[in-house]
């Protein structure tokens, strides 16, 4: 199974806005941009919505259906490890390894000293033409990389091997995370990775590296764009030459996670693709849910009620619905509004306060991260809240398909500026 030149996270936490989300694909294809999705949704969100791996393959192959999609589409195990990696086998064609817990636990040092002596003559592949940040690699440098990062390497084959084993390697899709490490990898240490990868025998076809900066929520990026461009641009190098040194797949494409609403780095993300022929898989997961929230809102007094009612609640559980996101949000608590005032606001308030549009004053970064960790909320509604997806969903759907295509789409892959 061949991941395509450009793939893109759908997640939809209640697995209702899967023909949405294809009409934005669509409007890329008729444009001639192909860019297949891939439904992700992982272990903890499956938990704390109450659904199941099968129900998010129905749903993906339901709204298939529905909008005689062409192309192909992909399920993604989100975040998996041996723990519960099972539970997915049935219902992914793609997975994505999660290892950012297993860096920086020690290998056993005899597996350190193979992998030294293993990559000691592709230290002379530094410095790699274009790259700046690594200059020259040493044997110690090599001993230092095998340290922090070859435990994790050799937990990712060993869910890869077990995939493999119970699938079959050529029917899925394997992404290696290494996004919710501390620190950013070097353009070195991600050559290494993928070289040890590759040793491994994991045939992986899109790995998401940490990257400088903060990608918090479903906001937009916080640091340093010329950084992220630098650093964006030098690993699309180390993969191309990796690529071609350890004979990894030729498709092998790096993967943005968080990257929904990361506006201000989509121009310089199309510019580098666009530069060096590359692909790119961006994830977009949880905003549908927020999409969902802020078509509720404009469409009329019901749907209105139940949105205000979800930021109440939330607000009140605002401890408990953070813990789990606590290193990916920044919430300042002062900056949000009263529930008491969220529930005398119209629907344009509401909808002006949550929708991501930086230039709107009304715009409110710290209710939009809160209400995003906060879907536990409406899964609790239960019936109520799926009924009013139901009963609205032309409003909650165009808002979906909309969102997707100008906001996101429109701007990383076809170079139009978002509103």
């Amino acid at each position: 199974m061949t991941l395509e030149k450009y793939s893109i996270g759908v997640g939809d936490r209640f697995g209702h806005q899967g023909a949405a989300q294809l009409q934005a694909l669509q409007q890329a294809d008729q444009r001639g941009v192909k860019i297949v999705p891939v439904w992700n949704k992982s272990f903890r969100e499956h938990t704390i919505v109450g659904t199941q791996p099968a129900d998010t393959r129905h749903a993906a192959d339901g709204a298939v259906k529905e909008c005689s999609w062409k192309h192909s589409y992909y399920v993604d195990a989100d975040h998996i490890g041996l723990k519960n990696v099972d539970l997915f086998l049935d219902s992914s064609n793609f997975y994505t390894l999660d290892v950012a817990d297993f860096i920086g636990k020690a290998a056993e040092e005899r597996e350190i000293a193979s992998f030294v002596k293993s990559m000691a003559k592709y230290t002379a592949e530094f410095p790699l033409s274009g790259v700046r940040t690594t200059t020259r690699v040493t044997e110690e440098d090599l001993a230092a990389i095998g340290k922090k990062y070859l435990f994790a390497v050799k937990e990712a084959g060993r869910i890869y091997r077990h995939i493999a084993e119970k699938k079959g390697a050529e029917n899925f899709v394997a992404e290696v995370s290494t996004d919710e490490a501390n620190e950013p990898q070097t353009p070195a240490q991600l050559f290494f990775i993928l070289a040890a990868l590759a040793e491994e025998g994991v045939r992986v076809q899109t790995i998401a590296p940490k990257f400088t900066g903060s990608f918090l929520k479903g906001i937009d990026y916080v640091g340093s764009v010329d950084q992220f461009a630098t650093e964006f641009e030098e690993d699309l190098l180390v993969i191309a030459h990796a690529v071609k040194t350890f004979d990894l797949p030729k498709n092998l494409k790096l993967s943005v996670h968080s990257g929904s609403d990361k506006f201000s780095l989509y121009p310089v993300i199309r510019r580098a693709i666009g530069k060096h022929d590359a692909g790119l898989h961006l994830k977009t997961a949880g905003t549908t849910w927020l999409e969902e929230l802020i078509g509720l809102a404009m469409s009329g007094p019901e749907g209105l009620r139940v949105a205000q009612e979800v930021y109440a609640t939330a607000h009140a559980r605002i401890d408990e619905l953070c813990k789990p996101y606590e290193t990916v949000i920044n919430i300042d608590r002062s900056k949000l509004p009263d529930p008491q005032l969220v529930r005398r606001w119209g629907s344009e308030e509401y909808a002006s306060a949550l929708r991501h549009t930086q230039s709107d004053p009304r715009y409110n970064l710290h209710f939009r991260q809160l209400l995003h960790v906060g879907y536990k909320v409406a899964a609790e509604m239960g019936g109520e809240y799926l009924r009013m997806l139901e009963k609205y969903q032309e409003v909650v759907g165009q808002n979906v398909t909309e969102n997707l295509f100008d906001r996101h789409i429109n701007p990383l892959f076809l170079g139009s500026k978002q509103s």
